[in-house]
């Protein structure tokens, strides 16, 4: 089973990122595509425990009436230049309300884990990193000036 880091935490991560896009799986703590879960909403809850996954193409608006369904909605990231993941955060999280776990998933650096946790994500899948090290990185910075998710005042309001 591979690790994860989860608030702050190394853990154990039972979940499973199903790519395919018009198979069902066969049994829960699966991370499916938003297209397969908009299609096949009611045979996935019946399997278990059902996460969804949004590509960067993908709106989080798609999902604003599942959003108290989900304990999970994933992030992926195509790769590390691809910004439109942190926006995705942020939107989940401000306008859309959800209060579960929001996961990075994909090609992103360590070095953009303190970002990504201030626009509302609190896990992340890193790949062929040691995330002892990449704990840290939560750490890079000990003030930031822009206000977001947490820490809502802006630098010169603190002061």
């Amino acid at each position: 089973m591979p690790n994860i880091i989860k608030d702050l935490h190394i853990v154990d991560d039972s979940w499973q990122v199903w790519r395919d896009t018009e198979n069902l799986p066969t049994s829960g703590d699966v991370i499916v595509p938003l297209q397969l879960w908009l299609e096949h909403k009611d045979a996935l809850l019946a399997l278990g425990d059902i996460a969804v996954f949004l590509t960067s193409d993908e709106s989080p608006k798609a999902l604003a009436n599942d959003i108290k369904e989900l304990d999970l909605i994933a992030i992926d990231f195509p790769k590390f230049v691809d910004g439109r993941g942190f926006s995705y955060g942020r939107e989940l999280r401000e306008q859309l309300g959800f209060s579960g776990e929001l996961r990075a998933i994909g090609d992103f650096i360590r070095d953009q884990l303190y970002f990504l946790s201030r626009c509302g994500f609190n896990s992340f899948a890193l790949e062929n990193s040691d995330l002892e090290e990449s704990l840290a990185s939560f750490n890079d910075f000990s003030e930031s000036y822009q206000p977001s998710l947490d820490q809502p005042l802006p630098l010169f309001r603190r002061r």
